[in-house]
C-alpha cells in the first residue's frame, strides 16, 4: 500500500477518539493540554497576582524559572522513557504538575511561587514530550497526518481558553483558581493512563547516566539563565556574564567528553550524526527564535505604538495561536503526498511573507495589518515544526524515539532563549543609541523611541525567517520508518 493509498484508508473511525486507541489519544491530549493552558493563562493575571503578593520586580521568574526547569529536564525524560518506557515518565510529569499547581495556588508571596513554578516546569518538561512520544509509538506516519489534528486542537483551544479563564479568575474569583483548574484535569489524565495505556518495555538492568544527566542539567540552566538574563539583569560584559556563560560551556564541553564514554548516554552521539534529526532539531530552534520575537514584542508594539488594550494587542498575536494549529492540522497531507522537504518549504514561505509584511507596520498601521503577518507566520510555524516532529519519530526505532522527541523540543526551547538574548540585545542597542544614561523599561520608553526599536526586531525575525528556508533545504524529501 503506498502513501497516499494508506492516507486515503485513514478515517476518524480508526484514529479518533472513539477509535481502540481513542482514550489513549484523549489521555494525551489532556495531559497536553495541562501545558497548553498554562502556557497563556498566567499572564493576564500577573496583576492580580502581583497586587495580591507583592515583587513586581520578580514577576518575570515567574515564566522563566518554568522555562528553565522544562527544557532542561526535557532531555533526561526522554532518555528514561526510552530506558523503562512512556508511562511512568508520563505519570510522574503530571505528578509534578499538578503538585506544583496545588502549591503555586496556596502560595504565601512571591518567592514561594517561583519556587513552586519551577516544580510546575519539571512536570511539564515529562509531559509534552511524553505525549508526542506517545503518539509516534502508537500510530504510523500517515495515521499521525489525522492524529496531528486533534493535538493541534488542544493548543488552539488553549490560546482562546487560557486567557480568558485567566481573566475571569482574576477579576471574579481569584488568581490562585488559574492553578487549581489544573488538578481535575491533570487527574483525569493520570486516571485514564492508568487504565488504557499499556506497553510491552524491555525488562534489563540498565546503567544510568548520572554523570551525563547532572551536567546537562546544570550546564543547560546555566547556558540558559545566561541567554535570559544577559542585556536585562546583568550587562553582556559584566562578571556575572562571562561567569555564568563561561560555567555553562565548561559543563556542557564536560557533558560532551563524558557522552563518548558512557554506556548508555542522555544524549547519544549519534543523534548529532543523523541528519533528519539535526534537520528536524534546526527547524525547532529557529521557529523558537522566531516565536519569541512575535511573543514578546508584537503586543508590546499594539500597546505603546498603536495604543491598543492589553487585550486587544492580545488578539494580534492570537492569530499566530490560529495559524499555527490550522497548519498542524493540514500538514499531514502535506508531507504523506509531496514530502517533508516541501512541507517545510512551504512553510518557510509562509514565514518569509510574514515576516516581510511585518516590516510594512508603521505607527499608522491598522491591528489587522499588525495581526496578518502573525497569522501568516503561524502557519508557516506549523507546516515546519510539526512535519518536523514526526520526521524525527520515524527516523528512529521505539528504544531511540523518547531521546529523537525529545532533542527536538530541547531544540526549541534554546532557540527561545537564544531569542530572548538576541532580540533583547537588538532592541536595546537601538534604544542606547537615542537616549542617554541606562536604558529604560521598554514598556516605559515613548513610542517615537520604541517604533524604531521593535521595527529592528523585525528586521532580525526577516533575516531568521530566512534562515529557515535553508533549513527546510536540509531536510529529507521522505523518511523511511525505522524498524
Amino acid at each position: 500500500m503506498t502513501a497516499s493509498e494508506e492516507q486515503t484508508a485513514i478515517t476518524r473511525a480508526s484514529v479518533g477518539l472513539r477509535s481502540e486507541r481513542g482514550p489513549v489519544l484523549l489521555a494525551v491530549m489532556l495531559s497536553i493540554g495541562l501545558v497548553a493552558i498554562d502556557s497563556t493563562i498566567l499572564a493576564t493575571a500577573v496583576p492580580a497576582v502581583v497586587g495580591d503578593l507583592g515583587g513586581f520586580t520578580q514577576f518575570p521568574w515567574l515564566f522563566s524559572v518554568y522555562l528553565l526547569t522544562q527544557a532542561v529536564a526535557v532531555p533526561v525524560y526522554g532518555k528514561v522513557a526510552d530506558l523503562f518506557g512512556r508511562k511512568p515518565v508520563m505519570l510522574l510529569g503530571i505528578g509534578l504538575f499538578v503538585v506544583g499547581s496545588l502549591l503555586c495556588g496556596v502560595a504565601w508571596g512571591m518567592g514561594s511561587l517561583i519556587a513552586f513554578r519551577a516544580i510546575q516546569g519539571l512536570g511539564a518538561g515529562a509531559v509534552q514530550p511524553m505525549g508526542m512520544t506517545i503518539v509516534g509509538d502508537i500510530y504510523s506516519m500517515a495515521e499521525r497526518a489525522k492524529v496531528q489534528g486533534y493535538i493541534a486542537s488542544v493548543w488552539a483551544t488553549a490560546s482562546v481558553v487560557g486567557p480568558t479563564l485567566g481573566g475571569v479568575f482574576s477579576d471574579y474569583l481569584t488568581w490562585r483558581w488559574i492553578f487549581f483548574v489544573n488538578l481535575p484535569i491533570g487527574l483525569a489524565a493520570a486516571w485514564m493512563i492508568v487504565r488504557r495505556f499499556d506497553e510491552q518495555v524491555e525488562r534489563r538492568p540498565h546503567r544510568i547516566d548520572y554523570a551525563g544527566s547532572a551536567l546537562l542539567s546544570v550546564g543547560g540552566v546555566l547556558l540558559l539563565l545566561g541567554l535570559l538574563e544577559g542585556g536585562v539583569r546583568w550587562a553582556w560584559t559584566s562578571p556575572a556574564s562571562l561567569a555564568v556563560l563561561g560555567a555553562a560551556v565548561v559543563l556542557l564541553v564536560g557533558f560532551a567528553l563524558v557522552e563518548r564514554r558512557a554506556a548508555e548516554p542522555v544524549l547519544p552521539p549519534w543523534i548529532f550524526r543523523n541528519r533528519v534529526l539535526n534537520a528536524s532539531s534546526a527547524g525547532s530552534l529557529v521557529v523558537g527564535v522566531l516565536m519569541l520575537g512575535l511573543t514578546s514584542y508584537v503586543p508590546l508594539y499594539a500597546q505603546t505604538v498603536l495604543h491598543h488594550d492589553a487585550v486587544t494587542a492580545g488578539l494580534a498575536l492570537a492569530a499566530m495561536t490560529i495559524g499555527w494549529p490550522i497548519a498542524a492540522t493540514t500538514s499531514g497531507r502535506f508531507y504523506l503526498s509531496v514530502g517533508f522537504r516541501a512541507t517545510a518549504l512551504m512553510g518557510a514561505a509562509f514565514a518569509v511573507a510574514g515576516a516581510a509584511l511585518l516590516l510594512t507596520v508603521d505607527p499608522g498601521s491598522s491591528l489587522v495589518h499588525l495581526a496578518a503577518p502573525c497569522f501568516l507566520m503561524g502557519i508557516g510555524f506549523g507546516y515546519v515544526a510539526s512535519p518536523a516532529v514526526v520526521a524525527a519519530q520515524s527516523a528512529v526505532t521505539w528504544k531511540d524515539r523518547g531521546v529523537a522527541t525529545a532533542a527536538n523540543m530541547f531544540a526549541r526551547s534554546v532557540g527561545s532563549a537564544l531569542g530572548v538574548a538576541a532580540f533583547g540585545a537588538i532592541a536595546n542597542g537601538v534604544v542606547a543609541a537615542r537616549v542617554a544614561g541606562k536604558v529604560p523599561d521598554l514598556e516605559r520608553l515613548p513610542a517615537s523611541t520604541l517604533d524604531p526599536a521593535i521595527h529592528a526586531v523585525f528586521v532580525a525575525s526577516a533575516v531568521f525567517a530566512l534562515l529557515l528556508v535553508a533549513v527546510a533545504v536540509a531536510m529529507p524529501r521522505r523518511v523511511e520508518p525505522a524498524t
